[in-house]
Protein backbone atom coordinates (compact mmCIF):
# COMPACT_ATOMS: atom_id res chain seq x y z
CA UNK A 1 0.00 0.00 0.00
CA UNK A 2 2.63 2.48 0.86
CA UNK A 3 4.01 2.30 -2.94
CA UNK A 4 0.86 3.90 -4.09
CA UNK A 5 0.69 7.71 -4.93
CA UNK A 6 -1.46 10.04 -2.63
CA UNK A 7 -3.24 10.52 -5.85
CA UNK A 8 -4.43 6.84 -6.34
CA UNK A 9 -5.35 6.36 -2.76
CA UNK A 10 -7.24 9.19 -2.70
CA UNK A 11 -9.45 7.29 -5.23
CA UNK A 12 -9.33 4.04 -3.88
CA UNK A 13 -10.93 5.74 -0.14
CA UNK A 14 -13.26 7.54 -2.33
CA UNK A 15 -14.18 4.51 -3.33
CA UNK A 16 -14.82 3.01 0.56
CA UNK A 17 -11.34 1.31 0.89
CA UNK A 18 -11.09 2.47 4.69
CA UNK A 19 -7.83 0.97 4.66
CA UNK A 20 -6.45 3.86 1.80
CA UNK A 21 -7.31 6.62 3.89
CA UNK A 22 -6.01 5.25 6.91
CA UNK A 23 -2.73 5.13 4.58
CA UNK A 24 -3.70 8.41 3.85
CA UNK A 25 -4.20 9.71 7.33
CA UNK A 26 -0.60 7.68 8.68
CA UNK A 27 1.33 9.71 5.80
CA UNK A 28 0.06 13.55 6.47
CA UNK A 29 -1.47 13.33 10.25
CA UNK A 30 2.09 14.32 11.49
CA UNK A 31 1.88 17.23 9.24
CA UNK A 32 -1.26 18.66 10.11
CA UNK A 33 -0.42 18.02 13.36
CA UNK A 34 2.64 20.07 13.02
CA UNK A 35 0.91 23.15 11.23
CA UNK A 36 -1.91 22.98 14.11
CA UNK A 37 0.98 23.06 16.79
CA UNK A 38 2.63 26.02 15.41
CA UNK A 39 -0.49 27.93 15.33
CA UNK A 40 -1.58 27.15 19.04
CA UNK A 41 1.45 26.17 21.15
CA UNK A 42 -0.85 23.61 23.19
CA UNK A 43 -0.22 19.45 22.92
CA UNK A 44 -3.86 18.89 23.78
CA UNK A 45 -5.87 21.35 21.56
CA UNK A 46 -3.69 20.31 18.46
CA UNK A 47 -4.15 17.04 18.88
CA UNK A 48 -8.07 17.48 19.57
CA UNK A 49 -8.06 19.77 16.04
CA UNK A 50 -6.51 17.02 14.29
CA UNK A 51 -9.15 14.43 15.56
CA UNK A 52 -11.61 16.94 14.37
CA UNK A 53 -9.69 17.40 10.95
CA UNK A 54 -9.85 14.39 10.31
CA UNK A 55 -13.10 12.73 11.06
CA UNK A 56 -13.89 16.15 8.79
CA UNK A 57 -11.93 14.76 6.19
CA UNK A 58 -13.44 11.15 6.27
CA UNK A 59 -16.89 12.03 6.07
CA UNK A 60 -16.15 14.89 3.11
CA UNK A 61 -13.62 12.61 0.99
CA UNK A 62 -15.82 12.85 -1.84
CA UNK A 63 -16.42 16.32 -2.21
CA UNK A 64 -12.75 16.40 -2.87
CA UNK A 65 -12.64 16.69 -6.94
CA UNK A 66 -9.03 16.79 -7.27
CA UNK A 67 -6.95 13.92 -6.02
CA UNK A 68 -3.61 16.17 -6.42
CA UNK A 69 -4.76 18.31 -3.82
CA UNK A 70 -5.57 16.33 -0.74
CA UNK A 71 -3.00 17.62 1.33
CA UNK A 72 -3.31 21.32 0.85
CA UNK A 73 -7.44 20.37 0.81
CA UNK A 74 -6.45 18.39 4.28
CA UNK A 75 -4.24 21.85 5.68
CA UNK A 76 -7.15 23.83 4.85
CA UNK A 77 -9.73 21.85 6.58
CA UNK A 78 -7.49 21.92 9.60
CA UNK A 79 -7.08 25.82 9.01
CA UNK A 80 -10.66 25.97 9.31
CA UNK A 81 -11.17 23.64 12.25
CA UNK A 82 -9.04 26.06 14.25
CA UNK A 83 -10.74 29.07 12.90
CA UNK A 84 -13.90 27.54 14.22
CA UNK A 85 -12.51 26.70 17.60
CA UNK A 86 -11.05 30.20 18.33
CA UNK A 87 -14.92 31.74 17.56
CA UNK A 88 -16.16 29.23 19.53
CA UNK A 89 -13.33 30.40 22.26
CA UNK A 90 -14.55 34.11 21.81
CA UNK A 91 -17.69 33.31 22.36
CA UNK A 92 -18.08 31.02 25.18
CA UNK A 93 -15.49 33.86 27.07
CA UNK A 94 -18.12 36.37 26.26
CA UNK A 95 -21.13 34.19 27.79
CA UNK A 96 -18.53 32.73 30.56
CA UNK A 97 -19.28 33.87 34.14
CA UNK A 98 -16.59 36.42 35.44
CA UNK A 99 -14.65 34.22 38.45
CA UNK A 100 -13.85 30.43 38.26
CA UNK A 101 -15.58 27.67 40.42
CA UNK A 102 -13.61 27.28 43.92
CA UNK A 103 -11.87 24.39 43.54
CA UNK A 104 -11.35 24.15 40.44
CA UNK A 105 -8.10 22.37 38.76
CA UNK A 106 -6.57 25.38 37.76
CA UNK A 107 -6.32 26.26 41.46
CA UNK A 108 -4.27 23.44 42.05
CA UNK A 109 -0.56 23.83 41.99
CA UNK A 110 2.02 22.09 40.03
CA UNK A 111 4.31 20.87 42.84
CA UNK A 112 7.11 19.52 39.95
CA UNK A 113 9.14 22.87 40.09
CA UNK A 114 9.09 26.23 41.16
CA UNK A 115 6.78 28.97 40.00
CA UNK A 116 9.90 30.61 38.83
CA UNK A 117 11.42 27.91 37.14
CA UNK A 118 7.87 27.20 35.67
CA UNK A 119 7.39 30.98 34.26
CA UNK A 120 11.13 30.27 32.92
CA UNK A 121 10.33 27.37 30.81
CA UNK A 122 6.89 28.82 29.45
CA UNK A 123 8.71 32.50 28.62
CA UNK A 124 11.74 30.21 26.53
CA UNK A 125 8.95 28.02 24.92
CA UNK A 126 6.95 31.28 23.79
CA UNK A 127 10.05 32.36 22.21
CA UNK A 128 10.71 29.42 20.82
CA UNK A 129 7.30 29.07 19.28
CA UNK A 130 7.47 32.72 18.22
CA UNK A 131 10.49 32.62 16.48
CA UNK A 132 9.29 29.47 14.72
CA UNK A 133 6.50 31.27 13.78
CA UNK A 134 8.86 33.98 11.89
CA UNK A 135 10.09 31.31 9.51
CA UNK A 136 8.93 31.07 6.14
CA UNK A 137 7.06 28.14 5.21
CA UNK A 138 9.64 26.36 3.76
CA UNK A 139 11.45 26.01 7.06
CA UNK A 140 8.58 25.81 9.18
CA UNK A 141 7.19 22.65 8.56
CA UNK A 142 10.40 20.46 8.68
CA UNK A 143 11.56 21.88 11.25
CA UNK A 144 8.23 21.58 13.50
CA UNK A 145 7.34 18.03 12.15
CA UNK A 146 11.28 16.89 13.81
CA UNK A 147 11.22 19.16 16.56
CA UNK A 148 7.86 19.41 17.92
CA UNK A 149 6.10 16.23 16.48
CA UNK A 150 9.66 13.84 16.63
CA UNK A 151 9.36 12.51 13.30
CA UNK A 152 12.06 10.87 12.06
CA UNK A 153 13.44 11.99 8.45
CA UNK A 154 11.94 9.16 6.71
CA UNK A 155 8.21 10.52 7.89
CA UNK A 156 9.21 13.72 7.56
CA UNK A 157 10.23 12.98 3.32
CA UNK A 158 7.19 11.14 3.26
CA UNK A 159 5.00 14.05 4.37
CA UNK A 160 6.47 16.82 2.50
CA UNK A 161 7.54 15.33 -0.61
CA UNK A 162 11.41 15.87 -0.60
CA UNK A 163 14.18 14.08 -0.94
CA UNK A 164 16.62 13.32 1.81
CA UNK A 165 19.44 15.94 0.92
CA UNK A 166 16.54 18.28 0.21
CA UNK A 167 15.60 17.87 3.64
CA UNK A 168 18.72 18.04 5.42
CA UNK A 169 19.07 21.01 3.59
CA UNK A 170 15.78 22.55 4.63
CA UNK A 171 16.93 21.50 8.60
CA UNK A 172 20.33 22.84 8.34
CA UNK A 173 18.89 26.39 6.61
CA UNK A 174 16.10 26.48 8.97
CA UNK A 175 18.14 25.90 12.39
CA UNK A 176 20.45 28.58 11.29
CA UNK A 177 17.54 31.12 10.89
CA UNK A 178 15.98 29.99 13.88
CA UNK A 179 19.51 30.75 16.04
CA UNK A 180 19.96 34.39 14.51
CA UNK A 181 16.21 35.09 15.98
CA UNK A 182 15.77 33.58 19.05
CA UNK A 183 17.96 35.33 22.18
CA UNK A 184 21.53 34.43 22.54
CA UNK A 185 20.46 32.58 26.06
CA UNK A 186 18.16 30.43 24.04
CA UNK A 187 19.92 30.12 20.79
Amino acid sequence: MTADSDELLVGKAQRGDCSAFEELIRRTSRLVYARLYLETGDVHRSEDLLQETLLTAFRSLHKLSEPKAFRGWLLTIAHNALTDAIRRERSLKRTAPASSAPGSLADVADKSSSPDEQMSRQEARTQVLAALRSLPEEYRLPLSLRYLTGADYETIQMQMGVSNGALRGLLHRGLKLMRERLPPDLG
